[in-house]
């Protein structure tokens, strides 16, 4: 433990180091008085050490009931959603996505997992009385190269998109000065991002959602069939980071996932996931399906007069947005299409 970095009196550090105390699981282990006997600090310097180290591990100051219930603070309430920028994709998911826990979208290549994503990346901008959190994003690319070309595109049509957002609003907003772009191709890399990179752009208040494309893409090279155990602990770790990230600074976390084909019909039954005629189910497994609050699913949905499996590729094509498990929604679904100035559902 490098007790440098906590806001303690130099005396009382150099006295942790004297004592060879390493952890804080050593100080909450000892009462007061053998912390003083073997620091020979004072009374007063114990409490506050172990003051300071509670408050470390505490992390936010705690709510009462009645605070929760009045609902004064915008940034605490249980209820606020961000926006998906489109009443009936927001009125699928009760408002929009939940500031605090891991969401993930799964689906087959070019199913509208990245449209989404870039849209939020824009939608988080907006003023909080338009669905947004004033604030910018981080997107983490692991395999594919950010497509800036396509979110030039979307913030020039954003005054299509948004129209019930007053055009004077939408000029103000320098969405492209507010959305971090991220690579990285391997584990080390993607602990590294989250756990210093982006730590410190949400402590500094520059972004309120994160945005992992694709989080199976970082697991599909590095582990073999017989790792299935270590691979489950890295996925334990990462859900957990990401959650603490998302709780401490009440950030939504967006998690683009692809598919595999069930092996069997129960599996495909369990995930509740059936895309035209092949039954798909999201990457990584019940590990990582455990972390998640919520998974959507997104697929390509066939034409009248095509043959299945075979489905338009141009831009207004009818995709299908389903709630496979949350616990504030019910199974449901409805259909969008991605068009030049973004995901728009369909009525």
């Amino acid at each position: 433990m490098d007790w440098d970095q906590f806001d303690l009196n130099p005396k009382v550090i150099a006295a942790l180091k004297r004592a060879d105390i390493k952890s804080i699981k050593e100080i909450l282990n000892l009462s007061g008085a053998d912390l003083q006997r073997l620091t020979k600090l004072s009374s007063a310097d114990i409490q506050c050490l172990l003051k300071t180290v509670s408050h470390m591990l505490r992390g936010n100051s705690m709510l009462t009931a009645l605070q929760l219930y009045q609902d004064k603070d915008h940034c605490t309430s249980q209820h606020q959603k961000l926006s998906l920028g489109c009443s009936v994709l927001d009125n699928l998911l009760k408002g929009g996505i939940p500031l605090v826990g891991i969401t993930e979208v799964a689906g087959e290549s070019s199913a509208g997992k990245t449209q989404i994503s870039l849209q939020l990346c824009l939608c988080v901008q907006y003023p909080y009385k338009y669905g947004g959190l004033e604030s910018g994003a981080v997107y983490i690319c692991t395999e594919d190269v950010f497509p800036s070309k396509r979110l030039q595109q979307l913030i020039d049509q954003q005054h299509k998109l948004r129209a019930d957002v007053p055009a004077e609003v939408i000029q103000k907003i320098k969405f492209g000065n507010s959305i971090f772009v991220e690579h990285a191709a391997d584990l080390d890399t993607f602990h590294n991002c989250i756990t210093k990179r982006i730590s410190l752009l949400l402590t500094r208040g520059m972004v309120r959602l994160v945005v992992i494309d694709s989080i199976a893409a970082l697991f599909r090279c590095e582990f073999g069939a017989s790792d299935s155990v270590t691979k489950a602990r890295y996925l334990q770790t990462f859900g957990a980071q990401l959650h603490s990230l998302s709780t401490r600074f009440r950030t939504p976390i967006m998690c683009i996932n692809q598919v595999t084909d069930a092996v069997s019909e129960s599996e495909a039954a369990q995930c509740g996931c059936s895309v035209v005629a092949n039954k798909v189910s999201p990457a990584l497994g019940i590990t990582w399906a455990n972390q998640l609050l919520m998974r959507l699913m997104v697929s390509r949905t066939p034409q009248p007069g095509r043959p299945p499996g075979v489905v338009s590729h141009h831009t207004g094509s009818v995709r299908t947005l389903r709630v496979v498990f949350a616990p504030h929604l019910p199974p449901s679904s409805c259909h969008y299409t991605v068009k030049v100035e973004g995901v728009k559902g369909i009525k």
